[in-house]
């Protein structure tokens, strides 16, 4: 679950930067790197819902503040391109795919 947090974190900050029209390409990231430092196991299970049900509120509130014009601003990050809305889109396309992920494996 931090996993999806943290993606959501980098999008969010992603989506501010191309927003505000930072031509800056920024710097990708390694999920590995991001969970063998997370210490994850050491957090329970309520602190994550937590901590997820905050940083989506924030989530939603930023979005919610973007008019047409500022969701289609381009930027880069990691080599590649997308607009602001695409990352809205990739944030909660990632946590939908782990949802997913989690029902198939777990509750099948």
């Amino acid at each position: 679950m931090l996993h999806v947090i943290d993606t959501e974190r980098i999008f969010q900050y992603r989506a501010l930067r191309f927003a505000r029209a930072d031509k800056t390409d920024l710097a990708g990231f390694s999920e590995n790197d991001f969970v063998s430092n997370s210490d994850a196991n050491e957090r329970s299970l309520v602190s994550l819902l937590n901590e997820f049900t905050t940083l989506r509120k924030s989530t939603i509130s930023l979005f919610e503040s973007f008019n047409e014009d500022t969701l289609l601003r381009i930027g880069g990050a990691g080599g590649n391109t997308m607009s602001v809305r695409a990352a809205g889109y990739l944030i909660v396309g990632h946590q939908k795919h782990h949802v997913n992920v989690v029902k198939q494996r777990y509750l099948a």
